[in-house]
């Protein structure tokens, strides 16, 4: 059996909403394809291959996103214990080497987005703080270096 892998409730909607817009992105390719194929020769008929391409790349990426639903365990990130970091929560961490605060949510790896402020606990950094209490201490080694933080702060998020 295949592990669940956590989402937040707003990552888990995103990823249906993409689903259902594919699909009739979909029908509408499918119905085009059908079209190009009464006009005769399929060999030379431009909008028929582009169309059967076009329709094998939506295929391909609504089967990615059922395996994702089907496989993810859907988290209410403004439940979770603040105690610990863990899923859903927002961590403050003080960058030992430069003394710089950053703050991160932990999230999975289908809703983890590090422009809008959020990691993957499965991340070298995610996977290195995951767990850990106020006050405790992590080193993550990345290329440029080993990194060291403290975890200055851990709150609930806003966002489901």
């Amino acid at each position: 059996m295949f592990d669940l892998v956590p989402i937040s409730l707003t990552g888990f909607n995103k990823l249906k909403e993409e689903l259902s817009r594919l699909e009739k992105e979909a029908a509408e390719v499918r119905k085009r394809v059908s079209d190009a194929r009464e006009q005769g020769d399929l060999s030379e008929n431009g909008e028929f291959i582009y169309g059967r391409q076009q329709l094998g790349f939506l295929e391909g990426r609504m089967g990615e996103l059922r395996t994702q639903i089907n496989r993810s365990e859907k988290i209410d990130c403004t439940k979770v214990q603040c105690d610990r970091a863990v899923f859903g929560t927002i961590v403050t961490l003080l960058n030992l080497n430069t003394q710089e605060k950053v703050t991160y949510q932990l999230l999975g790896p289908n809703d983890a987005d590090i422009d809008t402020g959020s990691i993957s606990i499965h991340s070298p950094v995610g996977d290195a703080i995951h767990g850990l209490s106020l006050g405790d201490k992590a080193s993550v080694k990345n290329p440029r270096g080993e990194l060291h933080f403290e975890v200055i702060g851990i709150a609930k998020s806003q966002i489901e």
